[in-house]
């Protein structure tokens, strides 16, 4: 019988394909037992916080609840600071019911040039993740993480999902879209929320 009070077994509540790909290869060190949502027919609830954070602790306690296990809700997105933090925690309605990210993508260089008004356009951008990890009979615990970069366009590179191809990192000459995606696990948004996530042991 599945021990359901052993924090081992994990529930990623999510059904984003690329994103529970990615959250599982950060897991893979720490010896547990991963589950998405989607696999356990868990419906995913409606996103009503106006924070990452809130999103994500809403996400996870709802798998949790529908599980019983241990669960890891990620809610991340882009903001772009020429657009006042856009599309930000809407990053993913923005690209519509099909998921289209390219007409997301195609939406945040519209809205960059109307923003601008034939002005230089200032194309700053961070990514920014919350992870939240609901255990059952504890407190659901928080850590968030960030990325700075731009806004390029065109998009390059069809590596990574969502809007990697578009969002190149300071420092660097690639995309995310571009990277060896072993590179970008280990400076994502997502990796600095996890570091922050595994310094606080929660599975010890």
């Amino acid at each position: 019988m599945e021990d359901r009070t052993n924090k081992k077994n994990l529930v990623i509540a999510s059904h984003n394909a690329g994103k529970v790909r990615e959250i599982a290869i950060l897991l893979e060190p720490f010896g547990l037992t991963v589950q998405s949502a989607g696999e356990l027919g868990i419906v995913e609830p409606e996103e009503t916080g106006v924070t990452f954070a809130e999103n994500a602790i809403l996400k996870a306690e709802h798998c949790r609840d529908a599980s019983g296990l241990a669960a890891l809700a990620d809610d991340s997105g882009l903001e772009v600071v020429a657009l006042g933090g856009a599309p930000g925690i809407y990053s993913a309605r923005w690209a519509g019911p099909d998921q289209d990210f390219n007409l997301a993508m195609h939406r945040i260089e519209d809205e960059l040039h109307k923003e601008g008004g034939g002005k230089p356009l200032d194309r700053r951008a961070h990514f920014i993740c919350a992870l939240a990890l609901a255990v059952p009979g504890e407190k659901t615990r928080v850590f968030e993480g960030r990325v700075d970069g731009t806004f390029i366009w065109p998009p390059r590179g069809n590596q990574g999902f969502g809007y990697d191809p578009v969002f190149q990192p300071v420092g660097l000459d690639e995309t995310f879209g571009e990277m060896d995606q072993t590179a970008k696990h280990a400076m994502s948004h997502r990796a600095d929320a996890f570091e922050k996530l595994l310094t606080a042991k929660p599975w010890v």
